[in-house]
């Protein structure tokens, strides 16, 4: 059963750092839910994991110069939270939806946190519904995630592109190496946007070219961890071979940020690995990067 009161997590980064609501500019977004996972499962422990190795994470970012904390960075309680029992689809989705338009509403920047990838339909439609100009969603991904439906469900983690593209938004898919014909049509089909990772690792330019691609001067980012090569994060529910590197990664996210005006952003999938903490804490690293990303392009600090 849903509950409809958001469960206390520790903050980002940690309590001497926190902002209260009012005074944040950015906030994290837990939201442990999982229910159509195919291969490992543990996402739905993915945004405690996060949040628990953020306060690992050093304050000063040595790539920005400063220190980015002080941008005011307020944890939310976290909704859909299937630790405790199953959420149906649609309700896990209204409750994303919900709370996301109201950040948006009160004028924060929004880094949700999963769980799986199909929880980036509720954020996508209340950045739809908020929107007066048209948006881009970008994906970093190993998976192209455009199924219509996937064991019996169209909100599956696999169809979450699906559904963006039925929603009539423009696409950028960056690392992808894993798709189906289904899939493969499709993009034939509607002339899909896919910077694929065999190309990425021969083509030099590619990140320039994909930044190009971006039709709108407004972008939502969405992160599959799995989209980065897994041996610098293995706790993803579905991996695979090959992917982008850290480098490569931050520096084509950093060009989206000084070139685009990023609405949001999530990080999904992580499904943590006993005895090690590598994959949650770059994670962690990496939601600290897009709060310097943004607040550098937004002149906050």
């Amino acid at each position: 059963m849903l509950t409809t009161t958001p469960i206390a997590e520790m903050p980002f980064l940690g309590e001497e750092v926190a902002a209260d609501y009012d005074t944040a500019r950015v906030v994290i977004l837990p939201i442990p839910y999982e229910a159509t996972t195919t291969y490992r499962k543990g996402c739905e422990h993915g945004p405690a994991a996060i949040l628990e190795a953020s306060h690992q994470v050093e304050y000063y970012d040595e790539e920005l110069e400063r220190e980015m904390w002080p941008v005011g960075v307020y944890t939310h309680g976290a909704i859909a939270d299937t630790r405790s029992g199953p959420v149906p689809a649609e309700a896990m989705l209204k409750v994303v939806e919900d709370t996301t338009a109201k950040l948006i509403a009160d004028g924060k920047f929004v880094i949700g946190l999963g769980g799986e990838h199909s929880i980036t339909t509720g954020l996508v439609r209340a950045y739809r519904a908020a929107s007066t100009e048209p948006f881009t969603v970008v994906q970093i991904d190993a998976h192209g995630d455009l199924r219509h439906e996937y064991e019996g469900s169209i909100h599956n983690h696999a169809c979450i592109m699906r559904r963006v593209v039925d929603m009539g938004i423009p696409t950028v898919q960056i690392g992808i190496r894993s798709i189906c014909k289904e899939e493969a049509d499709l993009i034939k089909e509607k002339n899909l946007t896919v910077f694929r990772a065999r190309e990425i690792a021969t083509q030099p330019d590619w990140a320039e070219r994909a930044l190009a691609a971006i039709p709108t001067r407004n972008v939502f980012l969405t992160i599959d961890l799995d989209g980065i090569d897994p041996t610098l994060i293995p706790g993803v529910g579905t991996p695979e071979p090959g992917g982008l590197n850290w480098y490569s990664l931050l520096g084509y996210l950093r060009s989206v940020f000084e070139h685009h005006h990023v609405l949001g952003a999530d990080i999904m999938e992580l499904a943590p690995v006993s005895e090690s903490v590598v994959s949650e804490f770059t994670a962690a690293k990496l939601a600290y990067k897009l709060i310097g990303y943004q607040a550098i392009a937004q002149g906050w600090s």
